[in-house]
């Protein structure tokens, strides 16, 4: 191994965003404070454990995608991104779950509360999802959300003139801001390397992910990452975001569709207890479910809805 002077890895891309704001929501954003290594910086992890000439048997697009594909994260490990995001704070709470960063945020005992709340436009309140306790599906009419959106306005107001109040009674900072809402702004500062970051972004890119926080995982992803390492980010998307994956069950339930038909599908369904009834009614399945949106990514017509159990 040589010992020769080395620079910095510079992405111009990246250079040319460096402290730019990337708005999300109505006053969130996302910017780059700084950054460390590129896809160069993966390939070159990789190629330490491999003899000398490896690097012409395999290119760095292929070999990054193989790394990727079968999970591979040390190499990703060697990238850092150091991001200042403003957000709001129920959004935040979702986002700290990811205990793979290092993370300042500012503080409300030491600063006055940011002045900037999330608010909620009147045709974009959701209705509660029927089949996912945390989730949320379709949108109201804009007649029924405006009067949604005049509530939350005054809430927001009377909580923001109260807190003021308070501060100006001399009460201390760290009591005064209980009565906050959630959608209070707050920022942060949040270093992550590449592996744990294409973890978040695996998670909160995802369809069923909450919008507010899927909006932040879009933007780093497409406006950030992208630039940064772009074969990474072109495998991450091929192998994980855009890929379809079958479990045990499933493979076999395909192999059976494939080999012997609709009828024998629904049997094997049957005896994994996917089309269970309720008062005669059937009871909903999560990994049916699941498997239902695979078939439909694939253009398979779902075997237990062409012959009926």
């Amino acid at each position: 191994m040589t010992t020769e002077p080395l620079g910095r890895i510079h992405v111009p891309a990246m250079d040319e965003i460096l402290g730019k704001p990337f708005p999300v929501l109505d006053g969130g954003f996302v910017r780059v404070i700084d950054y460390m290594g590129s896809d160069e910086s993966i390939v070159q992890a990789a190629r330490v454990s491999y003899v000398r000439g490896t690097k012409k048997a395999r290119q760095d697009r292929t070999l990054i995608r193989y790394l990727i594909r079968h999970h591979h994260t040390t190499p990703f490990e060697m990238c850092e991104l150091k991001l200042h995001v403003r957000v709001p704070m129920d959004c935040w709470r979702q986002w700290i779950r990811h205990r793979t960063a290092n993370v300042n945020e500012y503080s409300t005992r030491y600063s006055v509360a940011i002045d900037a709340a999330q608010t909620t436009p009147p045709d974009q309140w959701r209705f509660q999802a029927q089949t996912n306790r945390q989730g949320s599906s379709g949108f109201m009419d804009e007649k029924s959300g405006l009067k949604l959106s005049e509530r939350e306005r005054e809430i927001q107001d009377l909580s923001r003139k109260v807190y003021n109040e308070r501060l100006e009674a001399g009460v201390a900072r760290e009591q005064a801001r209980k009565d906050l809402p959630l959608c209070t702004y707050t920022e942060a500062y949040w270093k992550i390397d590449l592996s744990n970051l294409l973890h978040f972004l695996s998670l909160r890119m995802e369809e069923h992910a909450q919008l507010e926080i899927r909006l932040y995982a879009e933007t780093i992803g497409n406006e950030i990452v992208g630039r940064w390492c772009p074969m990474a980010w072109e495998a991450f998307k091929d192998y994980r975001v855009d890929a379809v994956s079958f479990s045990k069950d499933e493979q076999a339930l395909l192999g059976i569709l494939f080999r012997e038909g609709a009828a024998a599908a629904v049997r094997k369904a049957e005896s994994l207890e996917w089309l269970s009834c309720g008062d005669g009614k059937p009871v909903f399945q999560f990994e049916r479910a699941e498997f239902e949106d695979k078939l439909a990514k694939l253009g398979i017509a779902v075997p237990w809805q062409m012959v009926k159990p």
